[in-house]
Protein backbone atom coordinates (compact mmCIF):
# COMPACT_ATOMS: atom_id res chain seq x y z
CA UNK A 1 0.00 0.00 0.00
CA UNK A 2 1.40 3.51 -0.94
CA UNK A 3 1.38 7.02 1.04
CA UNK A 4 1.32 10.32 0.43
CA UNK A 5 3.61 12.22 3.04
CA UNK A 6 3.35 15.81 3.62
CA UNK A 7 5.17 16.85 6.53
CA UNK A 8 4.96 13.78 8.14
CA UNK A 9 1.45 13.33 7.62
CA UNK A 10 -0.47 10.37 5.46
CA UNK A 11 -2.96 9.34 3.46
CA UNK A 12 -3.48 5.76 2.95
CA UNK A 13 -3.76 4.63 -1.63
CA UNK A 14 -6.48 2.07 -1.06
CA UNK A 15 -6.75 2.13 -4.78
CA UNK A 16 -4.14 3.19 -7.50
CA UNK A 17 -4.80 1.08 -11.13
CA UNK A 18 -6.21 2.20 -14.38
CA UNK A 19 -9.28 0.40 -15.01
CA UNK A 20 -8.26 -1.39 -18.25
CA UNK A 21 -11.79 -3.43 -18.75
CA UNK A 22 -13.36 -0.02 -18.97
CA UNK A 23 -10.43 1.63 -20.84
CA UNK A 24 -6.77 1.95 -20.26
CA UNK A 25 -6.84 6.02 -19.96
CA UNK A 26 -9.07 5.67 -17.19
CA UNK A 27 -7.33 5.56 -13.71
CA UNK A 28 -8.92 5.31 -10.19
CA UNK A 29 -6.79 6.54 -6.95
CA UNK A 30 -8.56 5.87 -4.15
CA UNK A 31 -7.39 7.17 -0.27
CA UNK A 32 -8.50 8.34 2.74
CA UNK A 33 -7.51 9.96 6.50
CA UNK A 34 -7.66 7.64 9.08
CA UNK A 35 -8.39 7.36 12.68
CA UNK A 36 -7.45 8.31 16.52
CA UNK A 37 -9.28 7.33 19.83
CA UNK A 38 -11.94 6.02 17.89
CA UNK A 39 -12.51 8.80 15.72
CA UNK A 40 -11.41 10.21 12.24
CA UNK A 41 -8.79 12.74 12.22
CA UNK A 42 -9.89 15.96 11.29
CA UNK A 43 -6.79 17.50 12.95
CA UNK A 44 -4.36 16.08 10.45
CA UNK A 45 -6.84 16.73 7.51
CA UNK A 46 -6.92 19.92 8.28
CA UNK A 47 -3.32 20.53 8.93
CA UNK A 48 -2.96 19.06 5.18
CA UNK A 49 -5.26 22.18 3.96
CA UNK A 50 -3.44 24.81 5.46
CA UNK A 51 0.07 23.25 4.87
CA UNK A 52 -0.81 23.45 1.29
CA UNK A 53 -2.91 26.79 1.37
CA UNK A 54 0.11 29.21 0.53
CA UNK A 55 0.78 27.12 -2.64
CA UNK A 56 -2.56 27.88 -4.36
CA UNK A 57 -3.11 31.20 -2.86
CA UNK A 58 -0.32 33.15 -3.65
CA UNK A 59 1.57 33.58 -6.53
CA UNK A 60 5.19 32.51 -7.25
CA UNK A 61 6.45 36.03 -6.23
CA UNK A 62 4.72 36.28 -3.49
CA UNK A 63 5.64 32.69 -1.98
CA UNK A 64 9.43 33.63 -2.36
CA UNK A 65 9.26 36.96 -0.61
CA UNK A 66 7.84 34.75 1.88
CA UNK A 67 10.15 31.70 2.61
CA UNK A 68 10.58 30.85 6.31
CA UNK A 69 7.71 32.86 7.20
CA UNK A 70 4.89 30.09 7.83
CA UNK A 71 2.54 32.37 9.63
CA UNK A 72 2.88 35.57 6.93
CA UNK A 73 2.04 32.94 4.81
CA UNK A 74 -1.27 31.52 5.98
CA UNK A 75 -2.61 35.43 6.99
CA UNK A 76 -1.28 35.87 3.12
CA UNK A 77 -3.41 33.18 1.64
CA UNK A 78 -6.48 33.71 3.84
CA UNK A 79 -6.57 37.07 3.07
CA UNK A 80 -6.15 35.74 -1.01
CA UNK A 81 -9.34 33.61 -1.07
CA UNK A 82 -12.36 34.25 -2.85
CA UNK A 83 -14.22 32.80 -0.17
CA UNK A 84 -17.52 31.92 -2.11
CA UNK A 85 -17.49 29.16 0.12
CA UNK A 86 -19.80 31.33 2.40
CA UNK A 87 -22.52 31.83 0.08
CA UNK A 88 -25.73 30.71 1.07
CA UNK A 89 -25.90 27.52 -1.56
CA UNK A 90 -24.72 24.64 0.01
CA UNK A 91 -23.75 22.50 -2.89
CA UNK A 92 -20.61 25.12 -3.85
CA UNK A 93 -19.50 25.19 -0.59
CA UNK A 94 -16.33 23.62 -0.17
CA UNK A 95 -14.98 24.31 -3.65
CA UNK A 96 -11.54 26.60 -2.46
CA UNK A 97 -11.09 23.69 -0.01
CA UNK A 98 -11.59 20.80 -2.64
CA UNK A 99 -8.63 22.86 -4.76
CA UNK A 100 -6.33 23.21 -1.95
CA UNK A 101 -6.09 19.61 -1.57
CA UNK A 102 -5.95 18.18 -5.17
CA UNK A 103 -3.07 20.77 -5.43
CA UNK A 104 -1.58 18.92 -2.67
CA UNK A 105 -2.57 15.71 -3.97
CA UNK A 106 -1.04 16.95 -7.86
CA UNK A 107 2.33 18.31 -5.65
CA UNK A 108 2.99 15.17 -3.38
CA UNK A 109 1.81 12.16 -5.48
CA UNK A 110 2.29 12.93 -8.75
CA UNK A 111 5.26 15.19 -8.44
CA UNK A 112 4.02 17.85 -10.64
CA UNK A 113 5.44 21.35 -10.54
CA UNK A 114 2.75 24.32 -9.90
CA UNK A 115 1.80 26.42 -13.51
CA UNK A 116 -1.08 28.88 -12.31
CA UNK A 117 -2.39 28.75 -8.86
CA UNK A 118 -5.84 28.81 -9.61
CA UNK A 119 -7.24 30.31 -6.80
CA UNK A 120 -4.35 33.24 -6.38
CA UNK A 121 -5.32 34.56 -9.86
CA UNK A 122 -9.03 33.78 -9.81
CA UNK A 123 -9.02 36.89 -7.05
CA UNK A 124 -7.93 39.12 -10.11
CA UNK A 125 -9.38 38.12 -13.72
CA UNK A 126 -12.82 36.56 -14.50
CA UNK A 127 -10.80 34.82 -17.33
CA UNK A 128 -9.51 32.85 -14.42
CA UNK A 129 -12.29 31.51 -13.15
CA UNK A 130 -13.86 30.10 -15.96
CA UNK A 131 -10.91 27.56 -16.82
CA UNK A 132 -10.15 24.38 -14.64
CA UNK A 133 -9.52 24.46 -10.82
CA UNK A 134 -5.62 23.20 -11.38
CA UNK A 135 -3.20 23.48 -13.88
CA UNK A 136 -0.19 21.09 -13.50
CA UNK A 137 2.80 20.44 -15.57
CA UNK A 138 4.11 16.65 -15.09
CA UNK A 139 7.70 16.33 -16.56
CA UNK A 140 8.25 12.97 -17.49
CA UNK A 141 12.30 12.41 -18.30
CA UNK A 142 12.75 14.68 -21.35
CA UNK A 143 8.84 15.06 -22.11
CA UNK A 144 5.86 16.65 -20.49
CA UNK A 145 2.28 16.84 -19.78
CA UNK A 146 -0.62 19.45 -18.79
CA UNK A 147 -2.61 18.54 -15.80
CA UNK A 148 -6.27 20.27 -16.25
CA UNK A 149 -7.82 19.57 -12.74
CA UNK A 150 -11.46 19.67 -11.66
CA UNK A 151 -12.12 19.97 -7.83
CA UNK A 152 -15.40 18.84 -5.70
CA UNK A 153 -17.14 18.48 -2.17
CA UNK A 154 -19.55 16.58 -2.93
CA UNK A 155 -22.45 15.51 -0.05
CA UNK A 156 -22.49 12.47 -2.05
CA UNK A 157 -21.57 10.59 -4.85
CA UNK A 158 -24.94 8.73 -5.64
CA UNK A 159 -25.29 9.28 -9.90
CA UNK A 160 -26.54 12.23 -10.26
CA UNK A 161 -23.75 14.15 -8.21
CA UNK A 162 -20.98 11.94 -10.68
CA UNK A 163 -22.67 12.99 -13.49
CA UNK A 164 -22.92 16.36 -13.31
CA UNK A 165 -19.11 16.66 -13.43
CA UNK A 166 -19.34 15.27 -16.64
CA UNK A 167 -20.97 18.35 -18.30
CA UNK A 168 -18.24 20.39 -16.65
CA UNK A 169 -14.90 17.53 -18.12
CA UNK A 170 -16.90 18.50 -21.65
CA UNK A 171 -16.80 21.82 -21.68
CA UNK A 172 -13.18 22.27 -20.39
CA UNK A 173 -12.14 19.89 -23.26
CA UNK A 174 -13.33 22.45 -26.38
CA UNK A 175 -10.85 23.32 -27.97
CA UNK A 176 -11.63 26.89 -27.25
CA UNK A 177 -11.82 26.34 -23.64
CA UNK A 178 -8.10 24.69 -23.95
CA UNK A 179 -6.45 27.24 -26.10
CA UNK A 180 -7.85 29.86 -23.37
CA UNK A 181 -6.11 27.75 -20.50
CA UNK A 182 -2.96 27.82 -22.88
CA UNK A 183 -2.47 31.46 -23.21
CA UNK A 184 -3.18 31.94 -19.50
CA UNK A 185 -0.49 29.65 -18.62
CA UNK A 186 1.47 31.02 -21.16
CA UNK A 187 0.77 34.84 -20.21
CA UNK A 188 1.55 34.17 -16.29
CA UNK A 189 5.14 34.32 -15.31
CA UNK A 190 5.16 31.33 -13.16
CA UNK A 191 6.11 29.04 -15.92
CA UNK A 192 9.48 31.18 -16.37
CA UNK A 193 10.37 30.44 -12.80
CA UNK A 194 9.93 26.06 -12.81
CA UNK A 195 13.04 24.66 -12.23
CA UNK A 196 13.41 22.81 -15.71
CA UNK A 197 15.69 22.13 -18.42
CA UNK A 198 15.71 25.35 -20.52
CA UNK A 199 15.05 23.58 -23.66
CA UNK A 200 11.75 21.37 -22.34
CA UNK A 201 10.40 25.00 -21.10
CA UNK A 202 11.01 26.25 -24.61
CA UNK A 203 9.00 23.07 -25.81
CA UNK A 204 6.14 23.72 -22.74
CA UNK A 205 5.94 27.37 -24.45
CA UNK A 206 5.79 26.18 -28.14
CA UNK A 207 3.24 23.85 -27.61
CA UNK A 208 1.43 26.09 -25.58
CA UNK A 209 1.00 28.67 -28.67
CA UNK A 210 -2.53 29.73 -29.93
CA UNK A 211 -1.20 29.16 -33.59
CA UNK A 212 -0.62 25.03 -32.61
CA UNK A 213 -3.06 22.61 -33.40
CA UNK A 214 -4.72 21.06 -29.52
CA UNK A 215 -4.89 17.80 -32.11
CA UNK A 216 -1.12 17.69 -31.55
CA UNK A 217 -1.54 18.37 -27.53
CA UNK A 218 -4.15 15.55 -26.30
CA UNK A 219 -1.66 12.94 -25.91
CA UNK A 220 -0.44 15.35 -23.78
CA UNK A 221 -3.54 16.43 -21.35
CA UNK A 222 -4.70 14.30 -18.45
CA UNK A 223 -7.65 15.45 -16.36
CA UNK A 224 -7.70 14.67 -12.32
CA UNK A 225 -11.07 14.76 -11.19
CA UNK A 226 -10.85 15.02 -7.30
CA UNK A 227 -13.78 14.40 -5.21
CA UNK A 228 -13.86 14.94 -2.13
CA UNK A 229 -17.19 13.67 -0.38
CA UNK A 230 -19.19 12.73 2.59
CA UNK A 231 -19.78 9.09 3.36
CA UNK A 232 -21.90 7.33 5.57
CA UNK A 233 -19.46 3.82 6.09
CA UNK A 234 -16.61 6.22 6.92
CA UNK A 235 -18.70 8.68 9.20
CA UNK A 236 -19.70 4.98 11.10
CA UNK A 237 -16.14 3.94 11.32
CA UNK A 238 -14.25 4.09 14.47
CA UNK A 239 -11.03 2.34 13.22
CA UNK A 240 -8.91 1.62 9.88
CA UNK A 241 -10.34 -1.74 9.88
CA UNK A 242 -9.67 -4.23 7.04
CA UNK A 243 -13.35 -4.42 7.33
CA UNK A 244 -13.43 -0.46 6.49
CA UNK A 245 -11.23 -0.49 3.85
CA UNK A 246 -12.58 -3.03 1.89
CA UNK A 247 -15.87 -1.17 1.95
CA UNK A 248 -14.44 1.82 0.66
CA UNK A 249 -12.41 -0.65 -1.94
CA UNK A 250 -15.58 -1.70 -3.77
CA UNK A 251 -17.98 1.50 -2.99
CA UNK A 252 -15.17 3.59 -5.04
CA UNK A 253 -14.52 1.29 -7.92
CA UNK A 254 -17.88 0.78 -8.26
CA UNK A 255 -18.90 4.20 -8.56
CA UNK A 256 -16.03 4.77 -10.81
CA UNK A 257 -16.83 2.34 -13.50
CA UNK A 258 -20.00 3.72 -13.20
CA UNK A 259 -18.78 7.40 -13.90
CA UNK A 260 -16.30 6.33 -16.59
CA UNK A 261 -18.91 4.67 -18.91
CA UNK A 262 -21.46 7.18 -18.45
CA UNK A 263 -18.45 10.16 -19.61
CA UNK A 264 -17.20 7.88 -22.41
CA UNK A 265 -21.06 7.96 -23.10
CA UNK A 266 -21.77 11.31 -23.19
CA UNK A 267 -18.18 12.34 -24.21
CA UNK A 268 -16.29 9.99 -26.34
CA UNK A 269 -18.46 10.70 -29.80
CA UNK A 270 -17.85 14.99 -28.76
CA UNK A 271 -14.69 15.50 -28.16
CA UNK A 272 -12.01 14.62 -30.78
CA UNK A 273 -9.31 12.37 -29.40
CA UNK A 274 -11.32 11.53 -27.05
CA UNK A 275 -8.90 8.19 -26.48
CA UNK A 276 -5.71 9.99 -26.63
CA UNK A 277 -6.68 11.75 -23.34
CA UNK A 278 -6.22 10.34 -19.87
CA UNK A 279 -8.43 10.43 -17.11
CA UNK A 280 -7.82 10.36 -13.16
CA UNK A 281 -10.47 10.00 -11.29
CA UNK A 282 -9.37 10.89 -7.51
CA UNK A 283 -11.93 9.54 -4.55
CA UNK A 284 -11.65 10.85 -0.64
CA UNK A 285 -14.20 9.86 1.52
CA UNK A 286 -14.76 12.28 4.83
CA UNK A 287 -17.57 11.53 7.66
CA UNK A 288 -19.36 14.58 7.32
CA UNK A 289 -18.41 17.93 4.75
CA UNK A 290 -20.52 20.57 6.92
CA UNK A 291 -17.86 20.25 9.96
CA UNK A 292 -15.05 20.52 7.74
CA UNK A 293 -16.20 23.71 6.03
CA UNK A 294 -17.20 25.27 8.51
CA UNK A 295 -13.76 24.81 10.32
CA UNK A 296 -12.27 25.91 7.02
CA UNK A 297 -14.04 29.06 7.14
CA UNK A 298 -13.72 29.85 10.60
CA UNK A 299 -9.77 29.49 10.51
CA UNK A 300 -10.05 31.99 7.47
CA UNK A 301 -11.79 34.59 8.93
CA UNK A 302 -9.75 34.58 12.05
CA UNK A 303 -6.70 34.76 9.40
CA UNK A 304 -8.59 37.54 7.66
CA UNK A 305 -9.21 39.94 10.69
CA UNK A 306 -5.51 39.66 12.02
Amino acid sequence: MENIIENGFYFDILINESLSNIDSNNHLLSMINDFEDGKWRDSKFDSYIWDNIAQTALSEKERSCLVKKHYSELVASAKNLRLTDSANDENSKGSELAEIILYGIMKDYYKALPVVPKIFYKQNSQDYAKGADSVHIVIEDDDFSLWFGEAKFYNNIENARLFKIIESIGNSLKSDKIKKENSIIRNVSDIDNLNIEPDIKEAIKESLKNTESIDFLKPKIHIPIFILHECEKTRKCSELSTDYKTEIINFHKERAIVFFNKQAEKLSTKIFKYDKIKFHLILFPVPEKKPIVDRFLKTVSSFRST
